[in-house]
């Protein structure tokens, strides 16, 4: 039996993140889109897709999401049949990114959710190219969705994550790890060093895009993953 596909979606996302991906991947096997929403640090995170997860899962994960599957294969590393890693970040947050979550945290909680993800956050994730424009419409849209305290969860979570390199170095399953080209927040290099820690892993630069590869080039995605899938 294919084991079923877990995706975990970023920062202020949910499923439509990989709308491209579970349209073409659903087919072949289930997909399910884990919940990232209900706890304020990664483990608790980690075990709310774990208890809801099946038994045995393919596991990718885009951004927070990626960070949360490194969680999931430091805690539940037989449970996870393959790993697919896309524009994340193995290491604890830098200082000077800590310094800014209070402030936002505080700004969206007194309403300032829409200016916060279109001013401070969503311009930093998207290439430029002629669907951009619209893919930050659907940003916006699953951000406000998920409402202020999500946002404040997530970044509390983020905020106090743990580096999980030494998990990296454990993984013994087929791993995937992509990113886009011109990936401002997590750039290249921070994916050629977690395809340097999984030993046997296969590293994918996708041209053209930013943060936001699922969305901003969504056949040259899908297609590592169903490579990957396939492995």
């Amino acid at each position: 039996m294919t084991p079923p596909l877990v995706l975990l979606p970023g920062m202020m996302c949910d499923g439509r993140l990989f709308s491209p991906q579970i349209k073409a991947l659903s087919d072949e096997r289930e997909v399910v889109v884990g919940d990232l929403a209900g706890a304020a640090d990664m483990g608790g995170l980690a075990e709310a897709v774990l208890s809801n997860a099946p038994q045995r899962f393919a596991l990718a994960g885009l951004s927070m999401g990626g960070i949360v599957a490194m969680e999931i294969v430091a805690r539940a590393p037989d449970r996870v049949e393959r790993l697919a890693l896309l524009d994340t970040n193995p290491r604890a947050e830098l200082p000077e990114v800590k310094a800014r979550r209070a402030p936002q945290i505080a700004a969206v909680r007194a309403g300032g959710l829409e200016r916060v993800m279109r001013e401070e956050l969503k311009p930093n994730y998207l290439a430029d190219g002629p669907h951009r424009a619209e893919i930050l419409e659907v940003c916006m849209a699953m951000a406000l969705d998920l409402g202020p305290e999500v946002f404040a969860r997530q970044s509390l979570a983020l905020r106090d994550r743990p580096d999980r390199q030494d998990a990296l170095r454990a993984v013994r399953v087929p791993t995937l790890i992509l990113c886009g080209a011109l990936d401002a927040l997590c750039p290249v290099e921070r994916h050629e060093l977690m395809h340097a820690l999984v030993p046997g892993s296969r590293l994918v630069v996708v041209e053209g895009a930013g943060h936001m590869p699922t969305l901003e080039r969504p056949e040259e995605t899908t297609a590592a993953l169903a490579r990957w899938l396939a492995d």
